[in-house]
Parts: structure tokens; C-alpha cells; sequence
């Protein structure tokens, strides 16, 4: 007999979402199953704070637990050329982990039919006609737990085989300035004035608390992360010559890697054994966002449960966004396409709303359409064409990214950031 209907491996954004979603009060979806959630002890298994990002209207569900909320959104050229627009409806809403896990834990702390169990997970397998999870707890006591259905969202050891692999890579500050540098009603989503790769593309993000107090990141999309030198050195620059800081502290520093590729990820694992989260292609390529994806692939996944319906999580992007995330890719891996030039076209040309929903995959093929013929039309079929006839290779070494956003859930991500 199984110890619990459901187990749920990693309490990060796609564990904690799927078991949140799992005892939500939702009218129609039947009795609460039990649930296990298995978090990995402190230490490097556990993921680290970071800050998601993402869009959505106002009234949200974790909208008490938000750090911040921005209704206005600009993007800078390379020449420093503004591009200043609303999202509304929407609103850019920034979630730090902490908050989300500690808003999360008190809605499961309340759930009798969920318990929470720490152990470094060694093994998931099928097992009869359920699933096993082995592992040890930090006492070094051995540990299995059987369960109907086993949803896992640890890190892939390797990616799965893909024709482009870009890496999103950054790293914030949080920081506060001695004088008022910021505007707090304005998110910069993506500040190209920052020396661009020869193939990829690099931008600062700037999150403004308050006028004295921001997130302030350094984020390329390019084939190898950088040093932390490399990174410091790039933030110092941005901070002085663009944002005029004088002086400023440091208060928190955090760092990830986001891999952007084309692969397929499959999202079932074994018979009981399923994929969620990064490890089950939530992240969109093109963009690192996780956040919102997420959302709507537990939800989907909770209401299969409840329902007596296979749990297999569906996919957290449309084929058709997919097939233009790769595109986008490969123009900018083989650098047909320049970045800088290429986003701030289509936050130029095309409304701030419209645009969010297309990076969300909520917008018709019509309007897929129309954005793009906004982009450089000539290389970006070339390389649709293109795109077939290239074989996929594996790349082991881009296997365990720290999704620090959801985000660009970044840059965003969303995500994450």
C-alpha cells in the first residue's frame, strides 16, 4: 500500500505550486489526495533565495506576498533611446522565494492530507503500480516513500539533445544608494548599454524598490557563464556610468544560470513518474521566464488528480511559440540576428501588452503573425528553413542551471525570473 496517493520531490517554485494547488479549496475537482512533499535538507541541493518575475492582472493569487508591482515598463537601446510603455491590464509583479515559501507553507501547514518530509532523494523509480522514492535524512537514516503518483522536480544531470543551446546567465545586486537614483514607478526590463557578445546578447535589469533601494542585474545570453569578476565588473560599470550611483552597499547578491534551448523535454519519467517545473520544460526558451508557466502547468496537473484523470503534466508552451522560440535562437546563435536591436524593435513597434502575452503564448496566430514581420524577416526565415535539416546534440555540460528567475519566472523568471 502506498504511504501517500501523491509525492511531490523539491520544494521549490514547481513543488510548492503543485502541492499548494493540490489542497486548493476548487469546486468540482473532488477530495483532497494525500500528499507528500520532499525537500532537500539546507544545503546545496536546496535552492538557493532568488527573486521570480512575472505578469499577470491585479488581484492576483500571491499578490499579498509580493515584494513589488510596476505598471510601467521601459526598455533602452543601445544608445540609450527609451522605450516607455504600460502592460495594463497587466501588472510586472516581482515575488521573492522567501515570501512565496513562507505564504505557501502556512496554506500547507493548514492541510491535514499534507505532510512534508526532508531527505537528500537518492532514487525515483516505478515500483508496482506506483512509484518509489529513495533517500536519506539528515540524520542519515534510509528513507522510502511509496506513493500512486510521483511528480519531481529536481535539476536534469543533462539536457536532452538540442540543435541550439544558449545560456541565460546573470548576476544582481540588491542595492541601496546613499542619494535618490531611482524612479520606483519604472521596471527596466532591458537596458542594452552594456558591451554586447559577438553572438548572443547582454542587458542590465533594474527592479527599483524604492528611490534609494533596486535589484540591479547583469544578464548575457551567450554560449559559457561568466566569472564572478566578470560579472562584478560589469555591474560596477552599469551602476556608475549609466545609473549614476555614487555610493552604494551591497545588501544581497544572487546568481544564476538559465538554459535556453530548443530541446524537448520529456515530461513523464516512468509509468508514475512524472517531470515538473524546468526539468519538465516550463522555462521558455526564448525568454528564461518560469514563473507563470509553472502556475498553469500545476494547476492542470492538480485538476487531473483530483479529477481521476492521468496526471501527466501537459506542456507549458504552445508548439507553435516553440517553434519560434527556435528560430529566435538559432538567428541569434549564429548571430544572423543582433539581440540589442531585435528586442528593442519589438517593444518599439509593437504594444507592451500584446508583446507580453505573445512572450506568454497567449496571443492568436494572427497576431503571431503581425509581430513577426516585425523582426528581421530575411534571417529569420532563412534560419526557419534552416532549422530541419540540423541535427540535435547533447550538451551534459549545460544540464543543472540555477533558474534564479522566472523570469528575462529571467530576463525574466518568471522565473526564472
Amino acid at each position: 500500500m502506498a504511504d501517500c496517493e501523491i509525492a511531490v520531490v523539491g520544494a521549490g517554485a514547481a513543488g510548492l505550486s503543485l502541492a499548494h494547488r493540490l489542497c486548493a479549496p476548487e469546486p468540482g475537482w473532488g477530495p483532497v489526495p494525500s500528499v507528500t512533499l520532499v525537500d532537500a535538507p539546507p544545503g546545496p541541493a536546496r535552492p538557493p533565495e532568488r527573486t521570480w518575475c512575472y505578469w499577470e492582472a491585479a488581484g492576483g493569487e500571491f499578490d499579498e506576498a509580493l515584494s513589488a508591482v510596476w505598471d510601467t515598463l521601459r526598455v533602452r537601446a543601445p544608445d540609450g533611446t527609451p522605450v516607455v510603455g504600460s502592460p495594463a491590464p497587466l501588472r510586472y509583479k516581482m515575488l521573492r522565494s522567501t515570501s512565496f515559501e513562507t505564504l505557501v507553507a502556512a496554506r500547507l501547514d493548514a492541510e491535514p492530507q499534507v505532510r512534508r518530509l526532508t531527505a537528500h532523494v537518492d532514487e525515483v523509480r516505478d515500483a508496482g503500480d506506483g512509484a518509489e522514492v529513495r533517500g536519506t535524512t539528515p540524520e542519515g537514516r534510509p528513507v522510502t516513500l511509496r506513493a500512486r503518483w510521483v511528480f519531481d522536480s529536481r535539476p536534469l544531470r543533462e539536457l536532452p539533445p538540442a540543435r541550439t543551446r544558449l545560456l541565460q546567465h546573470f548576476r544582481g545586486w540588491h542595492l541601496t544608494t546613499e542619494q535618490p537614483v531611482f524612479d520606483a514607478r519604472v521596471a527596466d526590463l532591458m537596458d542594452f548599454r552594456t558591451p554586447q557578445p559577438a553572438r548572443g546578447l547582454s542587458f542590465a535589469y533594474v527592479l527599483p524598490l524604492t528611490s534609494r533601494q533596486a535589484l540591479v542585474e547583469y544578464t548575457e545570453f551567450s554560449a559559457a557563464p561568466l566569472g564572478e569578476r566578470e560579472y562584478e565588473r560589469a555591474l560596477h560599470d552599469y551602476a556608475r556610468r549609466h545609473l549614476g550611483v555614487g555610493r552604494f552597499t551591497v545588501t544581497r547578491a544572487e546568481q544564476g544560470v538559465i538554459p535556453m534551448t530548443d530541446a524537448r523535454f520529456p515530461r513523464r519519467a516512468g509509468r508514475s513518474v512524472f517531470r515538473i517545473g524546468t526539468a519538465g520544460g516550463a522555462t521558455r526558451p526564448s525568454t528564461g521566464y518560469t514563473f507563470a508557466a509553472v502556475q498553469r502547468q500545476s494547476r492542470a496537473v492538480a485538476a487531473a488528480c483530483r479529477q481521476g484523470r492521468d496526471p501527466r503534466p501537459p506542456p507549458a508552451h504552445s508548439a507553435r511559440s516553440l517553434a519560434m522560440d527556435a528560430v529566435l535562437l538559432r538567428a541569434l546563435d549564429t548571430g544572423r540576428v543582433a539581440g540589442a536591436p531585435f528586442f528593442t524593435g519589438l517593444f518599439r513597434h509593437v504594444p507592451m501588452a500584446r508583446l507580453l502575452r505573445f512572450l506568454d503564448g497567449g496571443t492568436r496566430w494572427t497576431e503571431d503573425i503581425g509581430i513577426g514581420l516585425r523582426t528581421p524577416v530575411r534571417p529569420m526565415l532563412r534560419t526557419a528553413l534552416e532549422l530541419p535539416w540540423l541535427p540535435r546534440r547533447a550538451h551534459p555540460e549545460a544540464g543543472r542551471g540555477n533558474a534564479g528567475r522566472s523570469g528575462p519566472e529571467g530576463p525574466n523568471g518568471e522565473t526564472p525570473r
